[in-house]
């Protein structure tokens, strides 16, 4: 026999697996035990007949199952004559065998020769201990997530006066999208839902769900609705990793109001949800949280452990701690609990200080290269360089660079926008941003964030101008004009490589500049009916004058 190393009690060595796995109730072996079986006569002595104490009461037809387990039966160190006998044919490890989770349940048989029935431990203790230890086990993010919307922070939406919270206290929940950044409250929402409605609720993630899968949620909700008329809630989490023929799946359920889908989403929902489904659901946008709505996550947290475990908080958790926690999170309150998780854990060893704590912190930087953030970053550099901010151009170009951006992306965009915004202002602008472009295909990462700097720093102090860009849209748009797209070219500055067209005059009375004086000549290159148009406008940028400027100089 060995000892349990859960339940530190004696158990059978060889099943030491199947007494762990019903929750540490059978197989259990006591002192008493081996006493007991040593009174039964074996069956060489009784000349092969069981004694008449080993039948089972003449009342056990009124017992239920648990009573039929009080009975003593042994396994006989030798078979019956007959073979058949109650104790020759006991199984050791009969019955189905069930989960921790699930426990041995009432119809459970005994399963070990040796255990009493005093010793089993009621099963409804063992379930309620063995959820205690997961919710224990569980990190401080999953404890401490709300159960009501009262205790969702930050969000207006659900709020005492917010329009999602109307709908959801008149029970006339929408199909929606929950578009939000992660660890805004998306999940939380969706299952504060499910408290609160009188609806089916089923929850399922786009990752590990198939499109099967949801055509039998789809079927279990239609045949709910018809026998009950109770409506299905679905929570579909992450629902942009379906593809969009996926999507379209939820289409005919939807619009049936078969189902009331909630989906929730990081990523643009113009971009990642069919335009279909759009149309059916309403798109709800979460606020990223601030950090004084992270702070009271926090201190939420901070009271429910000290509940939890009557001991007070280390003195190094103090409010200009979790102020540091609160700004490194970054409106993320599932990062703020995990980080305070950790600081939890290193303020109670010897020697341990704020600042060794802050170092310990880490987070990566949210940056997806084919989301939102990618498109978002790389405007908010262009913008910064167009207005001028070297500061705010290199806080920018640093950001995707140390997210892991494609330097060569970068370089081509300054390209761009030493043609679009500094243009014929600097011309030599152009061929630093061509030049960069070449030294960061040529020498890669970690040196080409010099050359990219460099070209980035030199495009935010040159002087800008967009005529060559104003003018080249001025053309675009005189094509959208009726007939100007196809307005014949002058023939006299046709082509002329064939006799034939040489006979037609084209060409013909062209003035061949370079002829002239300073190339100067009377000649008009516009068709007829454009003649006098100008696209190309004489100031380098705009005229209108910021009231902010304004406001600031009185």
């Amino acid at each position: 026999m060995v000892e349990c190393p859960i339940c530190s009690k004696q158990v059978q060595s060889v099943k030491i697996n199947d007494h762990i796995d019903s929750g540490c109730q059978t197989f259990l072996i006591d002192a008493s035990a081996s006493s007991f079986s040593s009174q039964i006569p074996s069956a060489t002595q009784t000349n092969g007949a069981t004694s008449s104490s080993q039948k089972r009461p003449a009342s056990s037809f009124f017992h239920t199952p648990s009573a039929k387990r009080q009975s003593t039966p042994t396994k006989a160190t030798t078979p019956s004559a007959n073979g058949g006998g109650i104790l020759g044919g006991a199984k050791t490890n009969g019955g189905t065998k069930r989960s921790f989770d699930e426990g041995p349940g009432e119809d459970s048989p005994m399963q070990d020769a040796g255990a009493r029935t005093e010793n089993i431990v009621p099963i409804e203790t063992g379930r309620v201990l063995k959820r205690t230890k997961t919710n224990r086990a569980a990190p401080l993010a999953e404890r401490m997530r709300p159960q009501k919307l009262d205790e969702v922070f930050g969000q207006d939406l659900v709020g005492p006066h917010g329009v999602l919270r109307s709908l959801i206290e008149s029970d006339r929940v929408p199909s929606m999208i929950l578009w939000g950044a992660s660890g805004t409250g998306k999940t939380t929402i969706a299952r504060c839902i499910s408290n609160m409605v009188g609806s089916r609720f089923v929850e399922m993630n786009a990752t590990s769900s198939g499109v099967a899968e949801c055509k039998k949620i789809f079927n279990d909700a239609a045949n709910e609705l018809a026998l009950t008329g109770r409506k299905t809630i679905i929570f579909c989490d992450e629902i942009h990793r379906f593809s969009k023929s996926q999507q379209d799946v939820f289409l005919k359920p939807v619009e049936a109001g078969t189902i009331t889908l909630i989906g929730a989403t990081t990523e643009n929902p113009s971009f990642k949800v069919v335009n279909a489904l759009l149309s059916r659901c309403r798109t709800f946008t979460l606020q990223k949280l601030t950090t004084t709505d992270i702070q009271l996550v926090l201190s939420r947290a901070i009271q429910a452990e000290v509940s939890a475990t009557s001991s007070p908080p280390s003195p190094l958790l103090d409010e200009e701690l979790m102020s540091y926690l609160a700004n490194f999170a970054d409106g993320d309150a599932r990062t703020a609990l995990n980080l305070l998780e950790l600081a939890m854990s290193l303020a109670n060893r010897d020697g341990m200080t704020k600042e060794i704590i802050k170092e310990s912190l880490t987070k990566t930087l949210v940056y997806d290269r084919a989301g939102d953030q990618h498109y978002d970053t790389i405007s908010a550099f262009h913008k910064s360089v167009r207005g001028s901010d070297p500061n705010a151009a290199l806080y920018y170009l640093a950001r995707m660079l140390q997210s892991g951006e494609d330097p060569l992306f970068i370089a081509r965009r300054m390209v761009v926008i030493a043609s679009e915004d500094v243009g014929l202002a600097d011309n030599s602008l152009l061929s630093l941003a061509t030049s960069t472009y070449t030294a960061t295909q040529q020498i890669g990462m970690p040196e080409a964030r010099i050359p990219l700097a460099h070209c980035a720093v030199a495009l935010s102090l040159a002087p800008k101008s967009t005529r060559a860009y104003r003018g080249l849209n001025n053309a675009f748009a005189a094509l959208k004009e009726p007939g100007v797209a196809s307005l014949p070219v002058p023939i006299h500055l046709r082509n002329a490589p064939t006799r034939l067209m040489r006979e037609l005059g084209y060409g013909r009375e062209y003035k061949y500049n370079p002829n002239y004086k300073d190339g100067k000549v009377k000649q008009d290159y516009l068709p007829d009916t454009l003649l006098g148009r100008t696209f190309l406008e004489d100031r380098d940028l705009g005229t209108e004058i910021d009231p902010d400027l304004i406001m600031e100089d009185s």
